[in-house]
């Protein structure tokens, strides 16, 4: 698999990034994976060349940092093969600084992870929602201190209004500190809001994008009904179906799935898909689509069904 800049900074990670949600305490929620059935799956995203693994403090309460730290270490030779992201904001106990981008929050999260990853450091520490009750120089300078405390190698954010990730990256450079190298949002051929001002910062300011629910909670892989508020919110859009019936057709002349294709349309706009997985067959397509190369006119007729609508699920 092809290995890639993200955005102006030095790191390198693989084409398709695995998403590390789905895998924690089925006890708190069904769809939880538990690490023995897990294991097969991430094995299968090593074998097929994937480096580049997301989680975050929040997912499973933690869990999914843990299984994702043991499985890094059990299927990698080295630390330095792969790349571990995980993210800082959301609520992770009952009390007033256990959530959020206070000084006090972030610092103690770097620990947690760190601990919970079972590692010495995080390649990719990303800010996981904007928080508006504390000041973004606090964040940006406490961001900064695990950088150079060495707990943290690279910082990013994620899924925020455009002027909120410059405002964030603005105070970072006023104060010398480390900036922000990637964005992580939503993006996929069925939702590309984050055209509208997110992914054109994230160019101009030299930030790589990472992509999210790629294949829009499976709509865009052939599956229908019962999903997710997200699923269903992207379901539900007029245009969608067009979307679908485009991405269909580009997918037959190519004999190949849907979802190939769509994550391929994310490919070649220079974004790193990060592809959620529950079963090993799962990564096949995305596997594939690190292989595929659309033509100018096919991107047009996926593009071409689109139609703008109001932003969705910027609030933690």
């Amino acid at each position: 698999m092809d290995h890639i800049r993200v955005g102006s900074s030095g790191l390198k990670v693989s084409a398709i990034g695995l998403g590390m949600m789905s895998y924690g305490d089925p006890a708190q929620a069904p769809w939880f994976l538990p690490e023995d059935r897990a294991e097969p799956i991430v094995r299968r995203a090593v074998e097929g060349g994937v480096t580049l693994f997301d989680t975050a403090d929040m997912y499973s309460s933690g869990v999914s940092e843990e299984i994702t730290g043991r499985l890094l270490r059990k299927l990698f030779a080295r630390r330095e093969e792969y790349v571990l992201a995980t993210k800082v904001c959301f609520p992770m106990g009952p009390g007033p600084n256990d959530r959020g981008l206070s000084r006090k929050h972030v610092l103690a999260s770097v620990d947690a992870s760190l601990r919970r990853l079972g590692t010495d450091y995080i390649d990719l520490y990303q800010v996981h929602r904007w928080d508006a009750e504390t000041p973004v120089e606090e964040t940006m300078t406490a961001l900064d201190d695990a950088v150079r405390a060495g707990k943290v190698r690279h910082l990013g954010a994620s899924l925020m209004y455009g002027w909120q990730l410059a405002k964030m990256q603005h105070a970072a450079r006023r104060a010398g500190g480390a900036l922000f190298v990637s964005m992580q949002t939503r993006y996929n051929l069925a939702y590309r809001e984050e055209e509208r001002e997110v992914i054109p910062y994230c160019a101009d300011a030299g930030l790589g994008v990472l992509a999210y629910s790629p294949l829009a909670r499976g709509l865009l892989a052939g599956r229908t009904g019962g999903g997710t508020v997200r699923a269903e919110h992207e379901a539900r859009a007029p245009e969608s179906e067009a979307v679908v019936e485009a991405l269909r057709a580009v997918a037959e002349g190519r004999g190949v799935p849907p979802a190939q294709v769509a994550l391929a349309w994310l490919l070649g706009k220079g974004s790193v898909p990060l592809v959620g997985a529950t079963k090993s067959h799962h990564l096949d397509d995305a596997l594939a689509a690190a292989e595929l190369r659309l033509t100018p006119g096919e991107s047009a007729a996926l593009e071409a069904p689109y139609r703008p609508r109001e932003p969705f699920g910027y609030a933690w």
